[in-house]
């Protein structure tokens, strides 16, 4: 039989706002570009601007204006616990801003008044550009052209000359010589970039090296990759020597040569395009001024945002109960509204969290930020941040998440300011990022035809009073990229 009966109990829900800013937490600035963007679109009643572009003196008119900037102060940052000053300001107000009023007054982030064209050559269209500029046989030329075809994009062609003869017929309906063929190829092979065209490695090397000053240096180069290029690659420098007849301080030199090449020549042109996906937008900026840090956000390119103000108007007219129409645009006019109020205040939540996170961080990791030096990086966990700002430990995760800095040393992402802890024999509690650089320091001055054993490695740190377990050494190494002892070995 089935019954019925009431219960009471308290269960935590999200409001839509909260669900909105935690989905814009784990966005980097890019993103939410493209968010705006698309929020734009689909809101009518979200627009770009100011309030002052607005007529109205209403206090509703939401916004987000040019302002505020947050400086972490000299005073009482050697205390990772200190309160942050960017707590003690009042962000409930309008007046906050995702947009640095650094930056949004600089006349260089200004917008262009008009968009420029923009025109992406590819690698082909680079070499065909080239080849149109030299006088040669039209026959040859075609040639030339349909070797452009069969290059990959590192710059090499697949082929062999006697096959490009057979798919010239093919493709083109026209003979051709092997001959021809070939004096099209060493065309192709003298335009830029030095070695485009190469069948392989090899002969990649050595049209770069045929186009420098032929030094001593560089003929001896050349004679190791075209005659002893096995074993080069395998760094069997003593057999070099005694073939050659060369001193060591010789093949270190003719080796620094062959070593400053491009093994992928396709690879030094890269499109527009690659450029722009592969860059690295920094969401953050640190600045260092007379040993205070600055923290402010990196949102030049995102535009202000109001409230519109003819869907203001609009809902504010008087609707009688008999007009239906009317109603429900004003009714539309109120819902689309409440949505770009309740986006706004879901960037500017965002925004704090955001500044108040990069702070504590900057707070924690001050010493770095002033000096650069990775061994002065402190051990910190999320938890901390977490404790300093009170916040929830996935919240500090989702704002470190795909998130970048940018100082005066580099850009950095977030996670890099957050390591385990290890402690020393003295009983100093270190960051492994400290360690990592150890490690990096004692490979780098290696003798490179004996070079250091994960054992030797532990023994040395051992007596630098840093005890770890072996296969902890081998695990900070590999996340170092460096390889194993082994592949380091260089004989002689």
């Amino acid at each position: 039989m089935l019954k019925q009966k009431l219960t009471i109990k308290q269960q935590q829900r999200l409001s839509p706002l909260q669900y909105q800013v935690i989905r814009m937490l784990e966005y980097p600035t890019v993103d939410m570009e493209e968010m705006i963007t698309r929020e734009m679109e689909e809101n009518p009643a979200l627009e770009e601007g100011n309030d002052d572009d607005q007529t109205s003196d209403s206090p509703d008119n939401e916004s987000l204006e040019n302002d505020g900037n947050f400086a972490d102060d000299e005073k009482n940052n050697d205390d990772f616990s200190d309160d942050l000053d960017i707590m003690e300001q009042d962000f409930s107000g309008s007046e906050y801003d995702y947009i640095s009023q650094k930056y949004s007054a600089n006349d260089i982030r200004s917008e262009p008044t008009e968009m420029p064209f923009s025109y992406e050559q590819t690698f082909g269209e680079y070499l065909l550009t080239q080849l149109a500029l030299l006088k040669e046989d039209e026959k040859i030329v075609r040639c030339a052209k349909f070797i452009i075809g069969n290059i990959n994009d590192d710059g090499y062609l697949m082929r062999e000359v006697e096959n490009l003869v057979d798919d010239f017929l093919f493709k083109m309906n026209e003979e051709v010589s092997d001959t021809d063929m070939q004096k099209a190829l060493e065309i192709v092979q003298s335009l830029d970039p030095a070695g485009v065209g190469a069948q392989n490695l090899q002969n990649c090397l050595l049209l770069q090296l045929k186009r420098f000053k032929q030094t001593q240096s560089v003929q001896i180069a050349e004679k190791i990759i075209e005659n002893y290029f096995d074993f080069f690659s395998k760094k069997r420098y003593t057999a070099i020597i005694n073939s050659l007849c060369i001193s060591e301080k010789e093949l270190q030199e003719a080796k620094e040569k062959i070593l400053k090449l491009n093994p992928k020549p396709g690879s030094a042109f890269v499109r527009h395009s690659e450029i722009v996906q592969s860059s690295i937008v920094p969401d953050f900026i640190v600045e260092q001024d007379n040993n205070n840090l600055y923290v402010s956000l990196n949102n030049s390119n995102l535009p202000p945002l109001r409230v519109s103000g003819v869907y203001k108007k609009m809902a504010d007219l008087p609707v009688k109960n008999s007009d239906k129409k009317n109603r429900q645009a004003v009714d539309f006019a109120k819902q689309k509204i409440d949505s770009a109020r309740a986006f706004i205040e879901a960037i500017k939540q965002r925004n704090v969290t955001l500044l108040k996170t990069m702070t504590a961080i900057t707070r924690g990791q001050r010493i770095f930020f002033l000096t650069g030096d990775e061994s002065t990086l402190k051990p910190m966990r999320l938890k901390d941040i977490s404790d300093v700002v009170d916040y929830d430990i996935s919240t500090i995760s989702r704002v470190s998440n795909s998130k970048y800095v940018q100082t005066q040393y580099g850009v950095f992402p977030l996670k890099f300011f957050f390591s385990e802890s290890m402690k020393t024999e003295s009983g100093e509690i270190v960051s492994n990022k400290k360690i990592q650089h150890i490690i990096k320091e004692i490979v780098d001055n290696e003798n490179k035809t004996e070079p250091v054993t994960d054992n030797i490695l532990t023994d040395m740190l051992k007596e630098k009073g840093y005890v770890i377990a072996r296969r902890t050494v081998a695990k900070y190494r590999e996340q170092l990229g460096i390889p194993s002892t082994h592949k380091r070995i260089e004989s002689y």
